[in-house]
């Protein structure tokens, strides 16, 4: 049942994005004549009758889109639809039309914190206990321990989740600490799956934005008891946490050159299992998830880069100031670039979630 509710909120968040681009259209008055809840072939259309627009379902699950007349500059265009065509409008509507999109991704992702803060509640955390919760890819714990496993001792040492990071921080590396030196011997970590002690040996790695050694895994917490803020509190503080993600979204790019940070990047099939155990685990979860990946998929769509609705709006603005068509040339040239952007993206986060169905270290 997990599996159809996390398809249910993905495509949910696809019909809505793709939804706000086809109401300003039609408030522009532009002509949409496709409305697609994922990518071509098609298989399944329908067109209500005296429609100018055929609603369709995609057999590649990867997104959606609205087909808007003169999107294409070299598109043939019957006479009779030129005043309605996109590239024929004022910039102003083209902007509009295209920021629909992430704007309604926005406001699903803050209506959805914003209830979780104010009716749902969101658990505080507790004290850490000695199982992982979930490990990184990439990472000397990688394809070793798995979420749920209970850490016993390191090096000998027994006790509570600091007492086993303390003896961690007795590793130490050849030279100064840099990010991912390795340290100059492997510790011994006992621990117990399924009621069964095993014994490997980890050679810790230096994380620089902990400032400290480590394994790449963390341990799960105990969760306290569910609080709700009144409603003028959970809107501050949701508009805090729009704005914490937002800003460390839009690093992104850069982060694709840092191997550890790369390794954090999921794909469409990441973000699908990750909803499934959040809606296994608790409607807390699920909603604060949805919300995130909500807010994420309307950032990334503002880089401006085509494909991208970002790229759309930053052409709009170009040729604004430019007074004049941006020409063809130019814009298949961009577009090259953010394919190539949006591929590699596409790349990295599907081979990291091979690597994590593959080792299980998708956290609960």
């Amino acid at each position: 049942m997990t599996w159809f509710l996390a398809f249910v909120a993905f495509a949910a968040l696809v019909v809505l994005h793709e939804y706000g681009h086809f109401i300003a259209a039609k408030a522009v008055g532009m002509k949409a004549t496709r409305f697609s809840l994922f990518f071509p072939p098609a298989l399944f259309k329908y067109k209500p009758k005296n429609s100018e627009t055929s609603y369709e379902i995609g057999a590649i699950p990867a997104g959606g889109f609205v087909k808007i007349v003169g999107m294409n500059p070299e598109e043939e265009i019957p006479p009779e639809d030129l005043p309605r065509a996109y590239y024929m409008m004022p910039v102003w509507k083209r902007i509009v039309v295209i920021s629909a999109g992430p704007a309604v991704n926005f406001l699903i992702a803050f209506i959805l914190i914003w209830v979780l803060f104010a009716f749902v509640g969101v658990s505080k955390t507790g004290p850490a206990t000695n199982k992982v919760g979930e490990v990184a890819i990439g990472q000397p714990a990688t394809g070793v321990l798995k979420p749920g496993d209970k850490l016993v001792s390191v090096n000998g040492v027994e006790g509570t989740p600091k007492n086993l990071i303390a003896e961690l921080q007795k590793s130490k590396c050849a030279g100064t600490n840099e990010e991912g030196c390795a340290a100059t011997k492997p510790v011994t970590i006992v621990y117990e799956r399924k009621g069964v002690e095993n014994t490997v040996k980890l050679t810790p790695k230096y994380d620089s934005d902990a400032e400290r050694m480590r394994i790449g895994m963390t341990f799960d917490t105990i969760k306290g008891p569910q609080e709700t803020l009144p409603i003028g509190q959970a809107f501050t503080t949701t508009a805090d946490r729009i704005w914490y993600v937002t800003s460390l979204t839009v690093t992104l790019p850069k982060r694709l050159f840092v191997e550890r940070q790369r390794k954090e990047i999921s794909s469409v099939a990441g973000g699908y299992e990750r909803t499934q155990n959040a809606i296994k685990s608790s409607t807390e979860e699920a909603i604060g998830l949805i919300a995130l990946i909500s807010l994420s998929l309307a950032i990334i769509n503002l880089f401006p880069f085509l494909p991208l609705d970002g790229g759309h709006i930053f052409w709009a603005l170009a040729e604004k100031v430019r007074g004049k068509r941006i020409p063809t040339p130019v814009l298949e040239r961009a577009s090259i670039i953010g394919l190539a952007l949006v591929g590699m993206l596409f790349i990295i986060g599907l081979s990291n979630d091979i690597q994590r169905f593959t080792n299980g270290t998708f956290g609960p």
